[in-house]
This record gives structure tokens, sequence and C-alpha cells, in this order.
């Protein structure tokens, strides 16, 4: 049997000899990998830039979790943030500490999914950094182009808005809930939500350019980030029950929830990292294809604070969503 080459057994350039190659380039990247500094071109001046990092043991368990689906999760949930902004991704950095007992292949399975996760949309991997450490942390930077329109903000929802979604609700919580419980068979694609989520980035580009008033996308669950945009906008979002509004999701659900005594609207209001495109569109505005309507804006009445509403009441349920340094 052959001994697993491990990270340990390489040189740092021969580690970034085997993955390098495999992470995709895009028309965009001017100069890639291999300098101080990736040049990408900006054509209207400007670039969306966000990022974000994902930590072994926090965010993904290595027992659950190949080097694709992370590297796949990790760029996904950036290629997100900026489609959330009315922008299409153009280009990557992406910033790797992983421990020498790693194996060599998990590295380069990493970059696979990488690679095809942006290459489909366009996106290139123009560079980054590779650090030995205790666990592995990937940390990805994104950068967008807004093709002259003006970023979709969250503050922009105005009493008398659609809300809309585009995507889905509780998939990534429902397949996280499965594999912490070692349900035996867990339903695949629920588990597939939360190891390679599928972001509809091409509905929050068709947002920019309807005109969306407010935008971004579900990572920490819709209660909560409905209230991102109530709280930055000064208003209140009150949605549709979520019978009316999105019975598929709840449908979909149903039977891993029945599996672990949990109620399925729990997962649709508050389980996050599905990455669907949560926006607001003036009246009269006609919704982008893929989005449904869940919801209005609306003023914020006597309590003059903002706040999310579940027909014109308090949630049926309760929860943070996701929370980095919750207990």
């Amino acid at each position: 049997m052959t001994d697993l080459e491990l990270v340990r057994d390489l040189s740092e350039e021969q580690l970034l000899a085997r993955f390098v190659p495999l992470l995709p380039t895009a028309a965009s990247t001017i100069v890639g990998p291999g300098d101080d500094a990736a040049v990408v071109s900006a054509p209207d001046g400007r670039f969306v830039v966000s990022t974000d990092v994902l930590v072994e043991d926090r965010h993904f368990i290595r027992a659950w979790s190949t080097g694709y689906d992370v590297g796949w999760r990790a760029a996904m949930q950036n290629l997100a943030d900026c489609a959330a902004m009315g922008s299409r991704a153009t280009s990557l950095v992406v910033s790797l500490v992983i421990p020498g007992d790693l194996e060599v292949s998990w590295v380069t399975d990493l970059a696979r999914g990488l690679a095809d996760a942006c290459g489909a949309h366009g996106a290139a991997v123009v560079g980054g950094d590779l650090s030995g450490g205790q666990m592995i942390v990937v940390a990805v930077t994104v950068h967008g182009d807004l093709a002259g329109r003006p970023p979709v903000l969250r503050s922009g929802a105005q009493p008398g808005d659609t809300v809309a979604l585009a995507g889905v609700l509780g998939r990534s919580a429902a397949g996280l809930a499965l594999l912490g419980a070692a349900v035996a068979d867990p339903d695949p694609t629920l588990v597939a939500a939360f190891l390679r989520p599928d972001p509809p980035l091409e509905a929050g580009v068709r947002a920019g350019v309807a005109g969306a008033s407010a935008m971004l996308d579900i990572s920490d669950g819709l209660l909560r980030d409905a209230g991102r945009i109530a709280r930055a906008s000064g208003v209140t979002i009150d949605l549709l029950d979520p019978a009316d509004s999105v019975p598929g999701d709840l449908a979909a659900l149903s039977e891993a929830a029945g599996r672990l005594g949990i109620d399925p609207l729990t997962w649709v209001l508050t389980g996050g990292e599905d990455h669907g495109m949560l926006a607001t569109f003036p009246a009269g505005v006609e919704l982008p294809a893929g989005f449904r309507v869940i919801g209005s804006v609306r003023e914020l009445g006597a309590s003059s604070t903002a706040r999310v509403t579940v027909a014109g009441a308090e949630p049926p349920v309760t929860g943070p969503g996701w929370d980095h340094f919750a207990g």
C-alpha cells in the first residue's frame, strides 16, 4: 500500500506547482498568480470587494467535507456576496493555512472545487497566500464588476416596495442538522445544499439591472438578514405566511424535519448558508426571472423600531440565525 503524500513532504514551491495550474483564469485578469500581486481590469473604474473565511471545525469538519466541498463553498459564499451588490464576480484571491499532516490530494481537490465553482461564472483565482498552521483556514477575497450600474445596498428599501426572494430556504441548515445528528441515509439533496451550496448568482445581477432598491444574500437566516435590511433602511419588513409564499421549501424539508423532531418552519426562517438573494423592488417593477414575492416593505409604525414581522405579527419561531460568536 502506497503511503499518502502529505503537505510536509513538499516545499512551498512544489505545493504551489501542484494546485495553481488547477485554478481558473478569466479575460479580466491582466497579471495572474506568480508575481507579488495580481492585476485585474476594472472596466468602469470601480470594483466591488468582499472577503470571507472558512475555519476548520467552525465552518466545516473534515469528516464530512472533502477538499472539493470546502473549495466550492469558499468560492460560492464570496460569489454570492458579490452578486448581492448587483455585480458580477471577476476575480478571487485565496489565502490558505494548512497543517503539515494534511494530504496533498486534499489541497488539489480544494483547488478543483474553487475552479469549478468560479469557472462556471467567469471568475478567476488570481493569487493569494500559503501558510502552515494547526488547522485549515481558507480566506477568500472577491472582486466584482458593476458594469456601470450603482451598487444595490441594504439601505434603499422604501415603504410600498415588494420583498422578493431568489433561491431556496432552509436546505443548508437541514443538511447540517442531518450531518450533525449522524442520521443514517440522510437526504442527499439537503446534505449537498450544505456542502456545496448553489446560489442564484445571475439573479443578483438581474436584480441590479432591474433596479432593486435593496438586496443581500441570505447567509445567516431569513429573519436575521431581513432584519438587516429593515434596520439599514429604517423600515418594517413584513413577510407573508411561509405556508403561502414558500410552500415548496417547507415541503422539501418536511421529511428531514420529522426525522429530527424539528419544525421545518424553523429552518425556513432561521437557517442560513443557502445564499439566496433577498431583495426589495419598487412598486410596479417587474420582478426579474427567478424571484418570487415573499413580503412587502412597510413604514415603521408607532413603535418607530425597524423590525421583521410575519403576516403582520411577531415571527412564529425565534432564533438568532447563524452567529459566529454564539455559544
